[in-house]
């Protein structure tokens, strides 16, 4: 379902996302550009002038063929993007003073995150660290599963957990990914090797000698058999995604973010609420009462 949804646009994700689906229905405005904020969410780091200019110079010639989607600041007047970050861009960068936009009304910071996160993975504008940064905020900020992130995406839980990975690489590792110069397959196989010396000695090989992703599995494998650590290491992925997978359970039965820390010997778990209201009702499906 969701992946079909991907396909027909953005709009179409948005009733998965928004909780005012009767806004679904209101007008466009024009809107003064300098009374447009970027999104304080916006996953992109950086934005390609070249692809920037092209769409400058077809706004120029054709005009903006779809709206940008806003919502209301506390300052009167005032609107932050929720999706739509290079149209506004190219907008100013033809000198134009108003933009046609479609406010929204009562988004809170989660879905500003989601619907920034789905414009750009659907014009395919981030490049794999951005896309695998702005998954960990979904995790961290905002309290997401992987699960959930795949369903809003439309994408499979194993590219999500695949994608946050690659941020265990070293930063002038992740850099390299980012610049296109190795691939996030090499990148995925790299962040199961727990030696930065080696990654690096590895990522040597990729550049001069252009290896493909399938050669670097092999050098990866007989460097972990070859290693003591190996079975250490692997036995810590596996630990680390069975908690993961408890982490995410606890949330669904929960209905509320979670923490888990430890090993699966010893640990801790930490369980969120944000009212009194919300406190009863967690203690209500732990089955005890305070």
């Amino acid at each position: 379902m969701y992946k079909k949804a991907l396909g027909r646009g953005l709009e179409s994700l948005m009733p998965l996302l928004m909780t005012n689906r009767a806004s679904i229905e209101e007008k466009i405005i024009t809107i003064p550009l300098n009374k447009v904020k970027s999104n304080r969410f916006q996953p992109r780091n950086k934005f390609d002038e070249t692809k920037l200019q092209e769409l400058a110079d077809s706004i120029k010639k054709h005009g903006l063929a779809q709206p940008i989607l806003v919502s209301e600041l506390i300052v009167s007047g005032e609107y932050e993007i929720i999706a739509g970050e290079r149209r506004f861009r190219a907008s100013k960068l033809i000198g134009n003073k108003d933009i046609k936009a479609i406010v929204r009304h009562s988004v809170n910071d989660r879905q500003r995150f989601d619907l920034a996160l789905i414009e750009n993975i659907q014009r395919e504008n981030l490049d794999p660290i951005e896309e695998a940064k702005a998954f960990k905020r979904l995790v961290d900020e905002f309290g997401h599963t992987h699960e959930q992130i795949a369903k809003i995406v439309g994408k499979d839980r194993p590219v999500v957990s695949n994608a946050l990975r690659l941020l265990s690489l070293p930063e002038d590792v992740q850099l390299l990914i980012s610049e296109g110069r190795i691939s996030s397959g090499h990148g995925k196989i790299l962040a199961g090797i727990n030696n930065g010396n080696k990654i690096r000695m590895i990522v040597n090989k990729i550049l001069d000698e252009k290896l493909s992703v399938r050669a670097v599995e092999k050098i990866a494998s007989s460097i972990g058999f070859n290693e003591k650590s190996y079975g250490q290491n692997k036995q810590r992925q596996e630990q680390e995604i069975e908690l993961v997978n408890l982490k995410e359970k606890i949330q669904r039965k929960l209905d509320t973010k979670a923490n888990v820390f430890g090993t699966t010997r010893k640990g801790k778990i930490e369980i969120y609420y944000y009212s009194l209201e919300d406190f009863e009702r967690i203690t209500k499906e732990l089955n005890f009462t305070c």
